[in-house]
């Protein structure tokens, strides 16, 4: 199978961290932000090693919506190759009054890939002390779609590591 199975995934405590600053450069002008999760899978198991932020005009970030044009995906993906990873999931962010549930556009329009993790960060990202377990957690499975994970599959499947600072890499308009 292309995209193998995952059944935990290892975020380092640093990329939630920085993950959370960079979505707060849009928070702070009322917009979501998102930060893209690059890594390896092996053994059902899939490591973030590297953050995605993602710049200019083929990414629309709007208070209650946000659109990643193909050619921005391309450049990602450009990348991928280059560091021999994937993208492994997302965390992005909502405003106070939309919660940590995926909105209809993120279940709609959202990447479609099989065990692709998506994280919904409250408050526009804009509190720093933010826990990671305040947000809320979806993977996407083929032929059902993003499927929302309990407190408990949160802690069974979710691993926050201590493993350093990731590298950020830097996408959009010939970064």
């Amino acid at each position: 199978m292309y995209f193998d199975a995952v059944e935990t995934w290892s975020i380092p405590e640093s990329a939630f961290a920085d993950s959370l600053r960079e979505m707060a450069l849009d928070g702070v002008n009322g917009n979501e932000g998102i930060v893209l999760w690059l890594g390896r899978r092996s053994n059902r198991q899939a490591q973030v090693t590297h953050l995605v932020a993602l710049r200019g005009a083929a990414v629309i970030k709007e208070p209650a919506f946000l659109r990643i044009e193909p050619s921005l995906l391309n450049e990602v993906t450009e990348h991928t190759i280059r560091l021999g990873v994937a993208l492994l999931g997302q965390i992005h962010s909502h405003g106070p009054f939309h919660g940590t549930n995926l909105s209809t556009t993120d279940r709609r329009y959202g990447l479609a890939v099989p065990h692709y993790l998506s994280i919904v960060a409250p408050d526009y990202a804009l509190r720093s002390d933010t826990k990671i377990g305040e947000c809320g957690f979806f993977v996407f499975e083929k032929g059902t779609g993003y499927i929302k994970l309990s407190p408990a599959d949160v802690s069974r499947r979710i691993q926050i590591i201590n493993a350093g600072s990731l590298p950020m890499i830097f996408v959009g308009d010939g970064l």
